[in-house]
């Protein structure tokens, strides 16, 4: 049992208080809205809800708000939010290949039907500090609205035509949902994404990196990355027919590898698959170079014992609330525990003393 520490209870509340406090910052300073954080901080809302498994913008820019900008904290909050909404129903798969996009990519062809779309993105930029940013209101002038693209096909498509590319089968109507059961290993491909759409986006991304590097011997083309809104549409039973309920944004991201064949089946390409909420560019990427390593068994390729084509390692370490939660509870009291290692130790110096004194006798 813990030893009984008098007015922990008063400690904490003053704690609280104080966290309030700080949160709020400099009262000289106007307040920082939640229209503001959800606004201007919009990557770091899209990867709360993403890894939180929630699409709520406010909400997120809430609980970013509410963490004083712990990311990991702020997924906390949104998580244990979640467990209290109920559920109405399960939406049809979004049909990403309607989607509005406001940026679509590809690096394995130039030209393709709809056009590479910039878009939004930092990859062209020289990562020089802006001191203009600095002064307030000083930003650099909009360009005009653009609409957003008409629907664009895959470009994962045109490979399909001639056979290039691996047919994915048609997965369960409706696949396990990891948010209602435990997660069971062996786990389908269904299963193991959701795990990786929940996941830690700088775990991920250490892994993905790693298979580029010869862990995994998975060094892709992005096949096509694109970002924009996707309709959700739902069965509604009483009405027989199906409503559109909302729009959200998502990025997608499919990979291209090479894959030798096999006796069954002629060489041709494989993919890996990332999918997240909101504009996720290195989630999403990150994501489908570990789907694919992870895909090394049903591809019939080596097990090269690299760390990210092992499922249960990745699984069960790449959800950053369990791994917080197990590494922060330490700073949490153990005195008990200590107490008992402590006196342990102090037993065996002794022992070893007159181990030591009896040899010399």
């Amino acid at each position: 049992m813990y030893v009984a520490v008098k007015g922990g209870e008063r400690a904490i509340g003053n704690a609280h208080a104080w966290l309030a406090e700080s949160r709020r910052g400099d009262p000289a300073l106007p307040e920082l809205s939640t229209a503001q954080i959800r606004a201007k901080l919009a990557l770091a809302t899209a990867r709360v809800m993403a890894e939180g498994s929630l699409y709520d913008p406010d909400l997120a820019a809430l609980a970013i708000k509410q963490a004083r900008g712990d990311l990991i904290e702020a997924i906390f909050l949104i998580r244990a939010y979640r467990t209290t909404l109920p559920r109405f129903g399960h939406s049809r798969p979004v049909e990403t290949a309607r989607m509005a996009c406001i940026r679509r990519i590809s690096a394995i062809f130039k030209d393709v039907p709809g056009g590479q779309i910039l878009g939004p993105t930092f990859d062209y930029t020289h990562r020089l500090l802006e001191f203009r940013l600095l002064a307030e209101g000083d930003t650099p002038p909009a360009p005009e609205a653009q609409p957003l693209a008409p629907e664009c096909p895959h470009v994962t498509g045109f490979l399909g035509r001639e056979g290039l590319i691996q047919t994915e089968p048609a997965g369960e109507a409706r696949p396990p949902d990891l948010t209602r059961a435990p997660l069971e290993l062996p786990a389908e491909r269904a299963l193991r994404l959701q795990a990786l759409a929940r996941g830690d986006e700088g775990f991920l991304l250490g892994l993905a990196y790693s298979t580029q590097r010869g862990y995994g011997r998975n060094h892709p083309f992005v096949g096509e990355l694109r970002v924009g809104m996707v309709a959700v549409v739902l069965d509604i039973p009483e009405l027989g027919f199906a409503v559109e309920i909302a729009e959200i944004e998502l990025t997608e991201c499919e990979t291209v590898n090479q894959f030798t064949g096999s006796k069954t089946e002629p060489a041709q390409f494989t993919r890996g698959y990332g999918l997240a909420f909101g504009h996720a560019e290195r989630k999403a990427i990150a994501m489908a170079l570990v789907d694919r390593a992870l895909r090394w068994r049903e591809l019939g390729e080596e097990d090269t014992g690299a760390p990210a084509q092992h499922e249960e390692f990745v699984l069960s370490h790449c959800d950053n609330i369990q791994a917080s939660g197990f590494v922060e509870h330490i700073k949490l009291p153990h005195y008990v525990d200590f107490q008992s290692e402590l006196e342990l130790v102090r037993r065996l110096r002794r022992d070893a003393a007159a181990g030591s004194e009896a040899a010399a006798e």
